[in-house]
């Protein structure tokens, strides 16, 4: 349940062949430390062509965010994608709503975040593909360091794979 489908560094290294192999339609986007650092505003590089590229291959792209709403907005109409915010993930409820807006099927959907308990692990509750990427910037809340150290361990043994080989 914690291994994801796919691992890479950053959101931006996600292609539209990879998509296309995978037949994923619709990507489910987390914010902090996946498009922007925990609480930040500022994009990570290359994002805005990304999205661009992703849209122009007819990829939906969608926010949901474990955040409250005055979080999410402003970076969703920064970037001027949808949004759904207390995702309550690991729990299927945020990724079926969003499922559900994006008009698409469970095997077409993704979701892309950067933590193992929450993203992959409801991704993988739910039955849609994981894509796990790397974190920009370590938090250092207690609770957040715990958590990144048990993913390293669970990684590790798991032997995932990156790129195309998950």
């Amino acid at each position: 349940m914690f291994k994801p489908n796919i691992k890479l560094s950053r959101i931006t290294d996600i292609t539209v062949e990879l998509l296309d192999k995978k037949n994923i339609k619709g990507l489910i986007l987390d914010v902090d430390n996946t498009l922007s650092t925990h609480h930040g505003m500022t994009l990570v590089d290359g994002l805005e062509a990304w999205i661009s590229a992703m849209e122009n291959a007819g990829i939906k792209l969608m926010i949901l965010s474990n955040s409250k709403e005055k979080r999410v907005k402003p970076f969703a109409e920064k970037i001027g994608l949808p949004f759904s915010s207390l995702g309550c993930k690991p729990l299927p409820f945020g990724y079926m709503k969003v499922k559900r807006r994006m008009g698409l099927k469970r095997r077409e959907v993704a979701i892309v975040g950067d933590q193992m308990f929450t993203d992959v692990l409801g991704g993988n509750f739910y039955g849609i593909t994981t894509i796990m990427t790397d974190l920009i910037l370590a938090e250092d809340k207690p609770s957040f360091i715990i958590r990144r150290k048990l993913e390293k361990k669970f990684l590790k043994k798991m032997k995932v794979e990156n790129g195309y080989g998950c």
